[in-house]
């Protein structure tokens, strides 16, 4: 379905000059084809693409299953090899915000798989050079801020022998911690869910929490309420990555509520990982009514066939949100990002100063 071709003109043209906050996309999901073929010929690597013709490439991205998807990602981060490499991708990712009028990103990064998974000799200075450079220089191009939430992948940390292997989720404190002068706000857990609960991994969160980090794993995605009820008393989440499956335990929704822990929701991730059949019977609205704080965002792009001006007009195309329901869905994730409170007001000021204007010419 071409979602755009259902929105009015009156309302793309809303979406897309709404200044917006993005808190739930991967650094590396953001690499799309022609950004890839650029990295392998930068290393003479191009026959680790299936091909070097951009349509072939794109048709390689486009989402077949949950293996795939990962052969894709995997591929894609292979092909960060210099601090130079990730400073370009950041860039490109700067680019992207300022076409969709995107103020502020929280990218999800997982730096483990550069430096240990992958070996490709690259250590944790090399990757905060690449970082800091793309970021200073997408904010001097284009006025965008991104800020980093550093993620373990929660299934290294399960070997096939079985058992909890805590080295992954040690080594990325670390980096985390190290991580807080070059902008990193938030630590994470990603990855595939199923046989990969939340509790082992609290020793990390505990010590990320009491040196000012937001936990924020992803849980309720690929695992249902057991999960993200892992992710809220065992690693006292500020915002839980998808959560979606929390509509299976209503007692979870009204600890969700009460407590106002916000959901960091990916409506056509969750379609394309067969989360949810189609729109029509995702939970998001639902949520939504209920009072659970939900943002939107677009998770990996490219690799889904989305970005976040798409998203919104998923709200108003299948969901039937209005003006201001938009207005306020795109509030809530600059009320619940990381932010430093001063960039926060400056944000919320200049967001509601636009929808004001918006509204009174509507």
């Amino acid at each position: 379905m071409n979602r755009h071709a259902i929105l009015s003109t009156e309302i793309a043209d809303f979406i897309h000059q709404m200044p917006k906050a993005e808190l739930h996309i991967h650094l590396e999901g953001t690499i799309d084809p022609e950004a890839a073929l650029e990295l392998a010929r930068r290393h003479d690597c191009t026959e680790r693409l299936p091909s070097t013709d951009l349509a072939a490439l794109q048709e390689w991205y486009t989402f077949v299953d949950f293996p795939h998807f990962v052969q894709v990602y995997l591929t894609i981060s292979d092909l960060l090899r210099t601090p130079e490499d990730f400073a370009y991708i950041v860039y490109r990712c700067g680019q992207d915000m300022a076409a969709q009028n995107i103020r502020y990103r929280e990218l999800t990064f997982t730096p483990f798989t550069h430096t240990d998974y992958q070996h490709k000799g690259l250590t944790i200075d090399d990757l905060f050079e690449g970082l800091d450079a793309g970021r200073a220089a997408a904010h001097a191009d284009f006025g965008v801020e991104m800020r980093w939430v550093f993620d373990i992948p929660r299934n290294l940390s399960f070997p096939r022998h079985g058992g909890y292997d805590p080295y992954p989720a040690e080594r990325t404190l670390a980096y985390a911690l190290a991580g807080r002068d070059h902008g990193v706000v938030g630590f994470g857990l990603g990855g595939f869910e199923v046989n990969a609960p939340p509790e082992p991994f609290a020793h990390a969160f505990d010590r990320a929490r009491q040196e000012g980090l937001l936990s924020v794993p992803h849980a309720g995605e690929t695992a249902g309420p057991a999960s993200v009820w892992g992710a809220v008393e065992t690693l006292h989440a500020d915002r839980i990555g998808h959560g979606v499956r929390a509509i299976e335990d209503p007692t979870l929704l009204t600890v969700l509520r009460d407590r106002q822990i916000p959901l960091e929701v990916n409506i056509t991730s969750n379609v394309c990982l067969h989360i949810f059949d189609h729109f029509a019977v995702h939970p998001f609205p639902h949520l939504d009514r209920m009072g659970v704080k939900v943002t939107v965002n677009s998770d990996d792009p490219p690799l889904f066939n989305t970005n976040l001006c798409t998203e919104y007009g998923v709200l108003a195309a299948e969901f039937g949100y209005d003006r201001a329901g938009l207005a306020r869905i795109a509030r809530n994730a600059f009320e619940v990002s990381g932010a430093a409170p001063s960039l926060k007001t400056q944000l919320l000021a200049e967001f509601d100063a636009w929808l004001a204007t918006a509204m009174e010419n509507a």
